[in-house]
């Protein structure tokens, strides 16, 4: 398994990444789920409380010989992690 994670106004924001799929889980919750293997993957969510409330996250997931991560949150690159 391999994990990203970034925090956003007192956020936590973890992206996980494992052979069955990847989660998407902001404070302790799923917010998107990808089930299967595949190259590339999109996965969704949102701030839902406190500092930065309805704001959109949004998780690509892909590479060539490892997989990336990067974070945008209201459409602005927040985290990128290899």
């Amino acid at each position: 398994m391999k994990v990203w994670q970034v925090q956003y106004k007192g956020h936590d924001i973890r992206v996980e990444n494992r052979l069955r799929g990847e989660k998407l889980i902001v404070d302790g919750k799923i917010q998107d789920e990808g089930i299967g293997m595949g190259f590339r993957s999109r996965m969704y969510g949102r701030i839902k409380n406190g500092d930065g409330a309805g704001e959109k996250i949004k998780v690509s997931l892909g590479g060539w010989f490892g997989i990336d991560c990067r974070i945008f949150i209201d459409d602005e690159l927040t985290g990128e992690q290899k």
